[in-house]
């Protein structure tokens, strides 16, 4: 009898929570802060230089801190990120900020306002000025200038005195800002056409007063910033851009519209995909999945976190890794129908015999994002913590949401004797009395022996690595400024461009470089990379975006990298995979055995050479995003192989005693055979959102969607024909030194029997 209270509470919480995510998604949306990836802005990596013998300490560091802190208040930006970093770094993130020179300015000006003599004598400092006390005026004249509060009309009686009393010419009173002993001089600097100083007023009386007006060739823009500078006070000491990247607002919304698209195609794929395999568990899975990405971006609203380009992507492919957890347990769903049990006694066990091995996978994926975050800088942190709550909603979803919606459906009877919703064919099922066990069920690679010819797929595997070597030492790598330091600047143009065009634009600022790519469907994407030292200065960097600008309609992407932070890049990069493999073996020893953990670390190291091997003969560029790639691929093939090793563990539960090598090779040609299919439709699924992301997403993560696809096709080759194939190497010689091997259920039954 069809139980009608299930399915109208499945609806009621369907349309409940279809209410809640119409209701809520557009405030969510309009919340969550975006990244500028994909907004445009800047940032920068200051490193703090000690000057005559000054310590950097703490208070030091707080107060530089502080200093920036009331400049980006200044400049209006919504949603700033202020970060000290090490020893003597902060990190800057201004994402949305409309005038990104102006607000490199004022942050690295040092604002040490200092008024002298005609002979570079000082008279008065910012010290002698009121906290606060300047502002935006206009002169006699009508034009833009500065107003400022003095502590003392006394001091400002005694130099103005002294002043006039130097008699003309040189009774002039000169305003500098950041002026610098050795370099600045006024006596030269009055023959230039824009001199350094701020201006030089003729003073010709005393006066005796506690205020004093700068007035000089100043737009209303720039009389404001300096006003605002001076409030904000003068940094304590001397900042040096060691690392910086800024996005022009086209380009990040370029970016978003492009990812957002690929996304939508991505997760549809993914969609599709479930419903025409799996039949209504699949339909189940669109809608946990719908209500995964749906609590991605309320948690994300929730930690105030800030969505990158890369997170954008990470959400995708956190859709197709939870598809994951869904396959595993649906396939245990349909191995259970096989052997004869009713839908509710299948759905039971299928779901509890699932939960160890997602459990497994999704920790040392967790593992691995942990690792990147870690030693991962700005977007790649947003990957990471992105992919990390990904992991976790999806465990949620997946365990508890897809139990409960289908579990409403199997306890309402109405798919009682109809095994072809839950994609089970009626001539595939046995006869409940035979006894069937779910590890001796048939399954379409029967004929398939992946032990027999192994050494072949060893070959195979160690060919390609050793021509993916000697292609690494003749290329080499095509390192990104990240690793190899210098500069990287990309432009977004209305029209095509040609090399030669965009070269000369180069050089018509004062850069030359022949590493230019011209790309995008349209050809309209120019990257000009300058290598080693060339490293752009805060003022080349602020005239190359106003030219390009005027002339391609959109500011450049501009990104410098220092020798030492790309040494520290690269340093990390190869901490990260050390720190998540030697993680990965440990979890793996202590939840299956050694033996398991070393292959299945030999196997995930080989597809990250595989896919290093790759980006060395395709030449595609290796940056920050590529580590995150591989990290990630890291996570997922080590999720793979340990299925297969789940799979193996309880295969072997079902023997006493494992006396010869063929009974060992059965054992693993089982269990492959067993997570085949699974592992099949695991790749499909995310095959069909990487590559989503690889055709439609924005072309900044293209090198990004490339290593993932290259290390999702590595990743399961390896753990189809490398990993357990290795295990049965060694156990096999484990075997014949021992002669018999004691399964895993009765070393759990001797350790039980009490001692004597």
């Amino acid at each position: 009898m069809v139980k009608r209270n299930r399915i109208v509470a499945f609806f009621l919480i369907v349309l409940f929570l279809g209410g809640i995510i119409g209701a809520t998604t557009t405030n969510i949306l309009g919340n969550i802060k975006l990244g500028l990836d994909l907004q445009g802005g800047f940032e920068v990596l200051y490193e703090v230089k000690a000057e005559d013998g000054q310590k950097i300490d703490d208070a030091t560091l707080a107060s530089t801190a502080e200093a920036l802190n009331k400049r980006i208040n200044a400049l209006g930006v919504s949603e700033p990120t202020l970060q000290v970093e090490g020893d003597n770094r902060i990190r800057v993130q201004l994402a949305g900020v409309h005038d990104q020179n102006q607000a490199r300015e004022m942050l690295s000006t040092e604002a040490n306002l200092s008024f002298r003599d005609v002979d570079d004598n000082l008279m008065m400092d910012g010290r002698d000025l009121v906290e606060g006390g300047a502002q935006q005026t206009f002169d006699d004249n009508g034009q833009p200038s500065v107003s400022l509060k003095l502590k003392s009309a006394d001091k400002f009686r005694e130099v103005t005195e002294q002043i006039v009393n130097m008699g003309a010419p040189n009774n002039l009173l000169v305003i500098w800002l950041d002026y610098e002993e050795g370099e600045h001089s006024f006596r030269e600097e009055a023959t230039k056409e824009n001199p350094a100083y701020l201006s030089a007023p003729r003073v010709s009386q005393i006066f005796n007063q506690d205020s004093v007006s700068i007035s000089g060739d100043f737009t209303i823009e720039e009389a404001s910033t300096l006003a605002n500078l001076l409030n904000a006070g003068a940094l304590p000491v001397e900042l040096e851009e060691v690392y910086s990247t800024s996005v022009g607002a086209q380009f990040g919304a370029d970016a978003l519209d492009k990812t957002v698209l690929a996304g939508i195609i991505g997760i549809a794929a993914v969609f599709i995909f479930m419903l025409a395999y799996y039949r209504f568990p699949g339909f189940i899975a669109t809608v946990t999945l719908s209500v995964y990405i749906y609590l991605i971006l309320l948690i994300f609203d929730w930690m105030n976190a800030v969505l990158t380009l890369p997170g954008i992507a990470a959400v995708i492919l956190g859709v197709a890794m939870a598809v994951d957890a869904n396959i595993i347990t649906f396939e245990r769903i349909k191995e259970e129908l096989k052997v004869g049990r009713n839908l509710k006694a299948a759905y039971k066990a299928g779901t509890s015999g699932s939960l160890s091995t997602i459990v497994d996978a999704n920790i040392t994926t967790l593992l691995a994002a942990a690792v990147l975050f870690y030693f991962g800088t700005s977007s790649v942190q947003g990957f990471a913590t992105t992919l990390m709550v990904s992991i976790l909603v999806s465990f949620i979803t997946a365990v508890f949401g897809t139990r409960l919606f289908l579990g409403l459906w199997v306890n309402s009877n109405l798919f009682n004797k109809k095994p072809r919703w839950f994609g089970v064919k009626q001539e595939e099922i046995k006869d409940i009395a035979e006894s069937y066990d779910t590890l001796d069920l048939p399954t379409k690679f029967d004929k398939w022996d992946f032990i027999k010819p192994r050494k072949k797929f060893f070959a195979l595997s160690g060919i390609l690595l050793a021509l993916g070597l000697l292609c690494l030492v003749v290329f080499r790598l095509n390192l990104g400024i990240d690793f190899s330091s210098g500069t990287r600047i990309e432009v977004l143009s209305d029209y095509s461009l040609t090399k030669a065009e965009f070269q000369e634009q180069l050089e018509s600022v004062g850069i030359e470089t022949n590493d230019i790519v011209i790309s995008g469907d349209a050809h309209n994407i120019g990257v000009a990379r300058l290598k080693g030292e060339d490293i752009l200065n805060q003022n080349e960097i602020a005239d190359l975006k106003t030219n390009f600008k005027e002339k391609y309609g959109a500011e450049p992407n501009v990104s410098t990298v220092s020798p030492t932070v790309g040494k520290e890049l690269a340093k990390n990069a190869a901490k990260a995979v050390l720190i998540a493999s030697i993680g990965i073996i440990i979890y793996v020893t202590i939840r299956f055995e050694m033996r398991m953990a070393i292959p299945a670390v030999i196997a995930l190291l080989h597809d990250a050479f595989f896919i290093i091997a790759i980006f060395s003969i395709t030449r595609f560029e290796v940056d920050l995003t590529f580590i995150a790639a591989v990290l990630t691929i890291v996570g997922y093939s080590i999720n793979d192989t340990i299925v297969t090793f789940d799979r193996i563990r309880e295969n072997m539960k079902k023997k006493r005693r494992i006396k010869n090598t063929e009974e060992l090779a059965d054992i693993v040609n089982r269990s492959l055979r067993q997570t085949f299919g699974r592992s099949l439709n695991t790749i499909i699924s995310t095959v069909f959102a990487v590559v989503a992301l690889l055709i439609f997403g924005s072309e900044s993560i293209t090198n990004f969607s490339f290593a993932l696809l290259i290390g999702l096709i590595a990743g399961t080759y390896s753990s189809l024909f490398l990993a357990a194939q290795i295990w049965y190497v060694w156990k096999a010689k484990e075997l014949k030194t021992k002669g018999t091997l004691i399964t895993y259920k009765e070393k759990r039954k001797k350790t039980d029997e009490p001692q004597v």
